[in-house]
C-alpha cells in the first residue's frame, strides 16, 4: 500500500492541511513528522473552521489513526487545548491518537528562551513564533531534552527539569536581565497536561513498522516549507527541522524506500512569514492584492505574509530534495482578477542568468528574478470541478508549470473548503 509525504514546497504556508485532510480519507494512518505549534493548518469542512497546530490533519475525514510523531516537539499545554477544541466537534480520539514516547516535550522555559533570545537579536530576528519551538530543538541535539515518556516518571521529570533550570535561570538572569523560573511552578503547570495527554503515548515506530508489515496506507505529513528546512533553505532564516523528505523518515521511524509518493504543495504564487530572502516578493499593488485576496495571515501568529510571484527556480529546488513526483497547486483562485499573472523562470545574478537557487542566502538576496508573463484570466475558477472546465488561460498557466518542473498536478484548489477543488 502507498506510503506519501504531503511537503511544503515553499516557505511553508502552502494549504497542507486541507491536502491532508482530503486525503487521509483514503488513508489507514496520518503521521505528523516534524515541527511543532509552529505550524497552522487550517481545515473548512461543511460550516466548520479549525486550525490544527499538533494533531494531524487527519481527524475529520475518515476514521484514519493520527500519529505525532517522534520528530515533532509537543508543548503538553497547547496540546490539551487542542485535544478539548477536536473534542468539541463530536471526534472520539480514544484509539485514533498516538503520541511518540520520543518526541520531545517544549516546556515554558524554552518560550522563554525563544522569546528573549529574539528580542536580543534586533535587526537581526528571525522572525520565530516565540512558541519555543527553536529552543526545544536545542535541548534536543545538547542531549538535555525531555522527551514524552519522560512525563510519565513524576520523580525523573522533576529532576531533569531542576538539573536543566540551573543552567537556564543563570543564563535568564545574568544575560538576558529577567526573572528566574522555579521548577516548583513550573512543575504545577505542567501536572494537569500530562494526565491529560499521557494515555496517548505510545511506541509508535512500533506502530509503523507494523502498519507497513500489514500493508496499511500511510500519509506522512509535514509542517512549514522545504526552504524553511534547517539544512537546506535560507539559513540562518529557517525553522528548526527538516520539513523535506528525509525529515520524514527521521521524524517517523519509516525507512526511505517504503516511501512511494512524495506531493509537493505549492501555492499559484508565493509568500514568506518572517524574515528572510524572498527573490519574488512584491511591495506594490499586486503584492497587496494578491495579500487581500488570498486572506495571507498567518494562522498560527496572525503575522501578515510577505505576498509575490510564483518562483519556478525555487520550485524546481524543492521538488528535487524531496524527489517529489506529484504535485498539488492551491489558492488559484486568488488569481482570478489579475490582469497580468507573472512567473519566476530564472535569476538574475552577478551579471549572469542562472535557473540554479543558490546555497548561500547572501546570494538568495541579491538575485533578480526573470520573468514570464500571462494574461490573466480574468472569471472565477470557484466552484470548477474538472480541469478541462477551467478558463482556456488557466490551463495553459498550469500546463506551463508542470512542463518547467516535469511534474504533474494531481490536485488543484480553487478555494479553501473540501469541496473546492479538483482531483486529476
Amino acid at each position: 500500500m502507498p506510503v506519501r509525504i504531503v511537503i511544503g514546497a515553499q516557505w511553508g504556508d502552502e494549504g497542507k492541511g486541507k491536502v491532508v485532510d482530503i486525503l487521509s480519507k483514503d488513508a489507514d494512518y496520518v503521521v505528523r513528522y516534524q515541527g511543532g505549534a509552529n505550524a497552522g493548518h487550517t481545515l473548512k469542512f461543511d460550516d466548520t473552521t479549525i486550525v490544527l497546530h499538533l494533531i494531524p490533519s487527519g481527524m475529520f475525514n475518515g476514521n484514519s489513526k493520527c500519529v505525532i510523531g517522534n520528530g515533532v516537539v509537543i508543548d503538553p499545554i497547547s496540546l490539551v487545548d487542542e485535544l478539548e477544541e477536536v473534542k468539541s466537534l463530536g471526534v472520539n480520539l480514544e484509539n485514533r491518537l498516538f503520541i511518540s514516547s520520543a518526541a520531545h516535550v517544549i516546556l515554558p522555559y524554552h518560550k522563554v528562551l525563544d522569546k528573549v533570545k529574539e528580542k536580543s537579536r534586533g535587526s537581526d530576528a528571525i522572525g520565530t513564533t516565540g512558541r519555543g519551538i527553536g529552543p526545544a530543538y536545542v535541548s534536543k541535539v545538547s542531549r538535555v531534552g525531555i522527551r514524552m515518556c519522560d512525563l510519565l516518571q513524576k520523580n525523573l521529570l522533576e529532576e531533569k527539569i531542576t538539573k536543566n533550570l540551573n543552567d537556564i535561570n543563570e543564563a535568564l538572569v545574568n544575560v538576558y536581565g529577567v526573572e528566574p523560573i522555579d521548577a516548583g511552578s513550573m512543575m504545577a503547570e505542567l501536572e494537569p497536561a500530562i494526565d491529560i495527554v499521557k494515555p496517548y503515548i505510545s511506541n509508535t515506530t512500533k506502530i509503523m513498522h507494523e502498519a507497513l508489515q500489514k500493508g496499511e496506507s500511510v500519509l506522512l505529513e509535514g509542517a512549514q516549507g522545504s526552504l524553511l528546512d534547517v539544512d537546506h533553505g535560507t539559513y540562518p532564516y529557517v525553522t528548526s527541522s527538516s520539513p523535506t523528505a528525509g525529515g520524514a523518515c527521521t521524524g517517523t521511524g519509516i525507512p526511505p524506500m517504503a516511501i512511494t509518493h512524495a506531493m509537493g504543495i505549492t501555492k499559484a504564487y508565493c509568500t514568506r512569514v518572517g524574515n528572510g530572502p524572498f527573490p519574488t516578493e512584491l511591495h506594490d499593488e499586486d503584492g497587496e492584492k494578491l495579500r487581500k485576496n488570498g486572506q495571507e495571515f498567518g494562522a498560527t501568529t496572525g503575522r501578515p505574509r510577505r505576498c509575490g510571484w510564483l518562483d519556478l527556480v525555487a520550485l524546481n529546488y524543492a521538488i528535487r530534495l524531496s524527489g517529489m513526483n506529484e504535485l498539488t497547486l492551491t489558492k488559484l483562485d486568488v488569481l482570478d482578477d489579475f490582469d497580468e499573472i507573472k512567473i519566476c523562470t530564472g535569476y538574475e545574478l552577478d551579471g549572469k542568468t542562472t535557473d540554479v537557487f543558490p546555497i548561500e542566502t547572501e546570494k538568495v538576496s541579491r538575485v533578480k528574478p526573470v520573468y514570464k508573463t500571462f494574461e490573466g484570466w480574468k472569471t472565477s475558477t470557484q466552484n470548477i470541478s474538472s480541469f478541462d472546465d477551467l478558463p482556456v488561460k488557466t490551463q495553459e498557466y498550469i500546463r506551463f508549470i508542470e512542463e518547467f518542473t516535469g511534474v504533474t498536478f494531481n490536485i488543484i484548489s480553487t478555494g479553501p473548503k473540501r469541496d473546492e477543488t479538483i482531483i486529476r
